[in-house]
């Protein structure tokens, strides 16, 4: 099976090793310097993010909420690994020349029209359900595949199985047969 990509991309299959040796990394890492093994994770750091905010902004209101209270409130290193992975998404896409601003990517246009407002208020539907299953979870669910797959568990490949069905299906569902759009 080959991967067609844009002169310049990166190869999937490099930027994929790249990502294993990152959760493998992370894993070894937070064992050895805290003594337990920390899971890649991008939705827990969100939310300590929105709590830090929230405590600068509204302190009171962080006093009478027990969830916020109890919530890690710190720029830890999963905090800078979203940070990181923003802007490594961005240097990736300018050094390989294939950034672009697109407010409404094609795909979505080619299917349901150029409205920004309509694209816009389904992203933020679909981020809303995506981070309430993540905080239902008490997690995000592709850190725990992720983790979960580089030491072999039967859980997380379960459960990465499970994202990629689940994810196929929706696309289907969302955009129909037929692949990409350009």
């Amino acid at each position: 099976m080959s991967v067609k990509r844009e002169e310049g991309a990166w190869s999937p299959y490099v930027a994929g090793a790249l990502a294993g040796l990152l959760v493998i990394g992370s894993a070894f890492g937070t064992t050895k310097l805290m003594g337990k093994t920390a899971y890649l994770n991008t939705a827990a750091p969100l939310v300590r993010a929105s709590a830090m905010v929230e405590r600068e902004f509204l302190p009171e209101r962080v006093e009478n909420n027990a969830a916020s209270r109890e919530e890690k409130v710190a720029a830890d290193w999963q905090l800078m690994l979203v940070c990181g992975i923003f802007v490594g998404a961005l240097l990736g896409a300018v050094t390989s020349g294939s950034f672009e601003w697109e407010v409404v990517p094609p795909m979505w246009a080619h299917q349901f029209g150029r409205s920004v407002l309509k694209r816009g208020v389904w992203a933020f539907a679909g981020g809303t359900v995506a981070m309430f299953g993540v905080r239902l979870a008490d997690g995000c669910p592709i850190g725990y595949g992720l983790s979960g797959v580089t030491q072999l568990s039967v859980s997380g490949i379960a459960a990465m199985v499970c994202f990629f069905v689940g994810g196929a299906m929706v696309a289907d569902f969302v955009y129909g047969k037929g692949g990409r759009h350009e």
